[in-house]
């Protein structure tokens, strides 16, 4: 990697950690600048529009969260296994140092849900994908035997990404030493209630 492409990567890591706190439209070329120690018009030089670093910096989450969490979940077994390992990659991506401020894309998603245009298309691509690819873990738990065969896996995918948006609202915003407990059970009674023998499946 040259010395200019170097620079990009770290003003994208400096990026990335400054978005997690404090979302994306709080980032300043001027203050990213500082922090890297370069000039504005040398930082601007990379990036050409503050639009541009903040689908570069998106860009860089999506990069880490495939690295991260979905890769190394596809590697394990199909069905509940994956699933598991899909949860377990999730609460540690969302506590990861580069991360100081937890997941980026729920920092984001308030200050863009409303807002039509390339950064909200980047974004929402990103966490369609995310919750096609828990959907699809789910059939496969299906086809494994693992969960009954009954299951609505959109539904489940729903509440599966319900559980992981509240884990980031309690320990992110309400600090709550009990969240990582809490969201582990909470978890464990989806995953019963999608298994065979199951009351949920009874009434199915």
């Amino acid at each position: 990697m040259n010395k200019g492409a170097q620079t990009r990567e770290t003003i994208i890591a400096t990026a990335l950690a400054a978005a997690s706190t404090y979302g994306l439209e709080a980032l300043s070329i001027g203050s990213l600048a500082k922090q890297v120690g370069m000039s504005k018009s040398g930082l601007f030089a990379h990036f050409a529009s503050k639009e541009k670093l903040q689908l570069d910096v998106l860009g860089a989450a999506v990069r880490h969260f495939i690295d991260d969490v979905i890769a190394p979940a596809l590697a394990e077994p199909r069905g509940e296994p994956r699933i598991r390992a899909f949860v377990d990659r999730w609460i540690r991506w969302s506590q990861a140092p580069y991360l100081p401020g937890g997941c980026v894309f729920l920092a984001t998603a308030n200050e863009l849900d409303d807002r039509p245009g390339p950064l909200r298309d980047s974004l929402v691509a990103a966490q369609r994908d995310w919750i096609e690819a828990l959907t699809t873990a789910a059939r496969l738990a299906v086809e494994e035997g693992h969960f009954h065969r009954d299951l609505d896996t959109h539904q489940f995918a729903y509440e599966l990404y319900s559980i992981l948006l509240a884990h980031h609202h309690f320990d992110r915003l309400l600090r709550d030493p009990e969240t990582e407990p809490r969201t582990r059970r909470a978890f464990e009674r989806l995953i019963r209630s999608a298994r065979p023998g199951s009351p949920s499946a009874d009434l199915t």
